[in-house]
């Protein structure tokens, strides 16, 4: 085993579970999929693949508030995620990225 730090400054998880269709409310059922493509391409366009990780996660156990994002280290959790938010949400966690 080898132990590293991470290196990206930031990681956006983003909630992907899905249920089935007559289960309770999951994160997939409500556009997470297309949240997570739209997001990633938004930071790869913006050129900061290198340091904020757009990474899909399982149920963050909040489906009734889905979309689920979380950001780290900044502790931060948006739920409730529209196509619309993602530019707000990216304005908001790359503020304070270096970008060098």
């Amino acid at each position: 085993m080898e132990k590293q730090t991470v290196p990206y400054e930031k990681i956006v998880f983003v909630c992907t579970n899905e249920r089935a269709s007559d289960g309770p409310p999951c994160c997939a059922g409500r556009g997470a999929v297309n949240i997570h493509a739209s997001l990633k391409a938004r930071v790869k366009a913006l050129g900061l693949g290198k340091v904020l990780r757009v990474s899909k996660s399982g149920c963050q156990n909040r489906c009734t508030l889905g979309p689920n994002i979380m950001v780290f280290p900044d502790n931060v959790w948006y739920s409730g995620v529209t196509e619309e938010d993602l530019d707000t949400i990216v304005g908001e966690i790359t503020k304070d990225v270096v970008t060098e």
